[in-house]
Protein backbone atom coordinates (compact mmCIF):
# COMPACT_ATOMS: atom_id res chain seq x y z
CA UNK A 1 0.00 0.00 0.00
CA UNK A 2 1.09 3.55 -0.62
CA UNK A 3 1.65 6.04 2.19
CA UNK A 4 -1.55 7.94 1.40
CA UNK A 5 -3.74 4.84 1.74
CA UNK A 6 -2.05 3.74 4.95
CA UNK A 7 -2.50 7.19 6.49
CA UNK A 8 -6.08 7.46 5.23
CA UNK A 9 -6.93 4.24 7.12
CA UNK A 10 -5.73 5.89 10.34
CA UNK A 11 -7.42 9.19 9.51
CA UNK A 12 -10.82 7.52 9.16
CA UNK A 13 -10.85 6.92 12.93
CA UNK A 14 -9.48 10.38 13.75
CA UNK A 15 -11.78 12.75 11.83
CA UNK A 16 -9.33 12.97 8.95
CA UNK A 17 -6.29 13.75 11.11
CA UNK A 18 -2.96 11.93 11.24
CA UNK A 19 0.21 12.64 13.17
CA UNK A 20 3.89 12.13 12.53
CA UNK A 21 3.74 9.49 15.25
CA UNK A 22 1.02 7.66 13.28
CA UNK A 23 3.21 7.84 10.17
CA UNK A 24 6.23 6.54 12.08
CA UNK A 25 4.27 3.55 13.39
CA UNK A 26 3.36 2.73 9.79
CA UNK A 27 6.97 3.05 8.61
CA UNK A 28 6.22 6.22 6.63
CA UNK A 29 9.09 8.71 6.55
CA UNK A 30 9.09 12.51 6.51
CA UNK A 31 9.77 12.63 2.78
CA UNK A 32 6.48 10.86 2.03
CA UNK A 33 4.63 13.35 4.26
CA UNK A 34 6.30 16.29 2.48
CA UNK A 35 5.27 14.85 -0.89
CA UNK A 36 1.64 14.48 0.26
CA UNK A 37 1.74 18.09 1.46
CA UNK A 38 3.22 19.32 -1.84
CA UNK A 39 0.51 17.49 -3.81
CA UNK A 40 -2.25 18.98 -1.64
CA UNK A 41 -3.31 15.57 -0.36
CA UNK A 42 -2.48 16.58 3.22
CA UNK A 43 -2.48 19.92 4.97
CA UNK A 44 -0.52 20.84 8.07
CA UNK A 45 -2.86 21.96 10.87
CA UNK A 46 -0.56 21.89 13.87
CA UNK A 47 2.84 20.80 15.10
CA UNK A 48 3.14 17.23 13.82
CA UNK A 49 -0.58 17.05 12.93
CA UNK A 50 -1.99 16.85 9.42
CA UNK A 51 -5.45 16.69 7.90
CA UNK A 52 -6.78 15.20 4.69
CA UNK A 53 -8.62 18.13 3.06
CA UNK A 54 -11.06 15.77 1.31
CA UNK A 55 -12.26 14.49 4.66
CA UNK A 56 -15.60 15.98 5.78
CA UNK A 57 -15.35 18.56 8.57
CA UNK A 58 -17.53 18.10 11.66
CA UNK A 59 -18.19 20.03 14.86
CA UNK A 60 -16.07 17.45 16.71
CA UNK A 61 -12.89 18.13 14.70
CA UNK A 62 -11.49 20.73 17.16
CA UNK A 63 -11.65 18.17 19.97
CA UNK A 64 -9.80 15.47 18.03
CA UNK A 65 -7.24 18.02 16.87
CA UNK A 66 -6.70 19.14 20.48
CA UNK A 67 -6.01 15.59 21.69
CA UNK A 68 -3.64 14.88 18.79
CA UNK A 69 -1.94 18.30 19.07
CA UNK A 70 -0.46 17.37 22.46
CA UNK A 71 1.50 14.51 20.92
CA UNK A 72 1.12 12.69 24.22
CA UNK A 73 -0.33 9.22 24.57
CA UNK A 74 -3.03 9.12 27.24
CA UNK A 75 -4.35 12.64 26.56
CA UNK A 76 -8.10 13.07 26.97
CA UNK A 77 -10.74 15.78 27.08
CA UNK A 78 -11.43 16.85 30.65
CA UNK A 79 -12.70 19.44 33.10
CA UNK A 80 -15.11 22.05 31.65
CA UNK A 81 -14.90 20.55 28.16
CA UNK A 82 -15.93 17.10 29.38
CA UNK A 83 -19.06 18.61 30.93
CA UNK A 84 -19.82 20.72 27.87
CA UNK A 85 -19.59 17.96 25.25
CA UNK A 86 -21.77 15.70 27.39
CA UNK A 87 -24.31 18.53 27.68
CA UNK A 88 -24.96 17.90 31.37
CA UNK A 89 -24.90 21.58 32.32
CA UNK A 90 -24.89 25.06 30.80
CA UNK A 91 -21.11 25.45 30.92
CA UNK A 92 -19.53 27.09 27.87
CA UNK A 93 -15.72 26.96 28.09
CA UNK A 94 -13.78 29.40 25.92
CA UNK A 95 -10.93 26.90 25.46
CA UNK A 96 -10.66 23.12 25.18
CA UNK A 97 -9.50 21.46 28.42
CA UNK A 98 -7.17 18.47 28.12
CA UNK A 99 -5.58 16.23 30.70
CA UNK A 100 -2.18 14.65 30.06
CA UNK A 101 -0.17 12.38 32.38
CA UNK A 102 1.65 14.24 35.17
CA UNK A 103 5.11 13.25 34.00
CA UNK A 104 4.67 14.74 30.50
CA UNK A 105 5.08 18.36 29.45
CA UNK A 106 3.77 20.06 26.35
CA UNK A 107 6.47 22.15 24.68
CA UNK A 108 4.89 23.11 21.40
CA UNK A 109 3.43 26.29 20.07
CA UNK A 110 -0.14 26.64 18.89
CA UNK A 111 -1.92 25.75 22.09
CA UNK A 112 -3.66 29.09 22.66
CA UNK A 113 -7.03 27.39 22.27
CA UNK A 114 -6.25 24.79 24.93
CA UNK A 115 -5.90 24.50 28.70
CA UNK A 116 -3.59 21.62 29.56
CA UNK A 117 -3.97 19.97 32.97
CA UNK A 118 -1.49 17.46 34.37
CA UNK A 119 -3.06 14.50 36.16
CA UNK A 120 -2.64 10.76 36.03
CA UNK A 121 -5.93 9.24 34.91
CA UNK A 122 -6.42 5.48 35.00
CA UNK A 123 -7.87 3.51 32.10
CA UNK A 124 -11.05 3.00 34.15
CA UNK A 125 -11.48 6.77 34.36
CA UNK A 126 -11.34 7.28 30.59
CA UNK A 127 -14.27 6.75 28.26
CA UNK A 128 -14.89 7.48 24.58
CA UNK A 129 -17.08 10.25 23.24
CA UNK A 130 -17.50 10.26 19.47
CA UNK A 131 -14.22 8.27 19.14
CA UNK A 132 -12.34 10.81 21.26
CA UNK A 133 -10.91 9.93 24.71
CA UNK A 134 -12.61 11.79 27.56
CA UNK A 135 -12.55 11.47 31.34
CA UNK A 136 -15.58 9.83 32.92
CA UNK A 137 -18.30 12.13 34.22
CA UNK A 138 -17.45 11.58 37.92
CA UNK A 139 -13.82 12.51 37.21
CA UNK A 140 -14.84 15.57 35.17
CA UNK A 141 -17.11 16.84 37.94
CA UNK A 142 -14.40 16.25 40.55
CA UNK A 143 -11.91 18.17 38.40
CA UNK A 144 -14.37 21.03 38.03
CA UNK A 145 -15.05 21.13 41.77
CA UNK A 146 -11.31 21.45 42.38
CA UNK A 147 -10.85 24.10 39.67
CA UNK A 148 -13.62 26.35 40.98
CA UNK A 149 -16.39 25.96 38.40
CA UNK A 150 -19.53 27.71 39.77
CA UNK A 151 -21.64 25.59 42.10
CA UNK A 152 -24.89 25.95 40.18
CA UNK A 153 -23.26 24.43 37.08
CA UNK A 154 -21.89 21.51 39.07
CA UNK A 155 -25.24 20.86 40.75
CA UNK A 156 -26.78 20.84 37.28
CA UNK A 157 -24.13 18.38 36.06
CA UNK A 158 -24.68 16.06 39.02
CA UNK A 159 -28.48 16.10 38.64
CA UNK A 160 -28.38 15.55 34.88
CA UNK A 161 -25.64 12.95 35.14
CA UNK A 162 -27.76 11.00 37.60
CA UNK A 163 -30.90 11.37 35.47
CA UNK A 164 -29.03 10.18 32.35
CA UNK A 165 -27.49 7.22 34.17
CA UNK A 166 -23.94 8.53 33.82
CA UNK A 167 -23.57 8.70 37.62
CA UNK A 168 -24.55 6.10 40.16
CA UNK A 169 -26.49 7.15 43.26
CA UNK A 170 -23.32 6.75 45.34
CA UNK A 171 -21.19 8.78 42.91
CA UNK A 172 -23.78 11.57 42.84
CA UNK A 173 -24.00 11.69 46.63
CA UNK A 174 -20.20 11.65 47.03
CA UNK A 175 -19.85 14.50 44.53
CA UNK A 176 -22.53 16.53 46.33
CA UNK A 177 -20.66 16.08 49.62
CA UNK A 178 -17.37 17.12 47.99
CA UNK A 179 -19.05 20.14 46.41
CA UNK A 180 -20.54 21.27 49.72
CA UNK A 181 -17.19 20.66 51.43
CA UNK A 182 -15.60 23.09 48.99
CA UNK A 183 -17.81 25.87 50.38
CA UNK A 184 -16.98 25.03 54.00
CA UNK A 185 -13.26 25.42 53.25
CA UNK A 186 -13.70 28.93 51.85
Amino acid sequence: MRARELLWDVAVDQYGYVTLRDAGKLGINGYAIRMLLARGQLERVGHGVYHFPKFPVTSRDPYMLAVLWTGVSGTCLSHDTALAVREVCDINPDRIHLTVPKDRRIRRAGGDLYVVHYQDVTLGQVEWWEQIPIVSLPVAISQCIASGVPTYLLRQAIENGRRLGSLTVTEAEDLKVTLEGRHEQQ
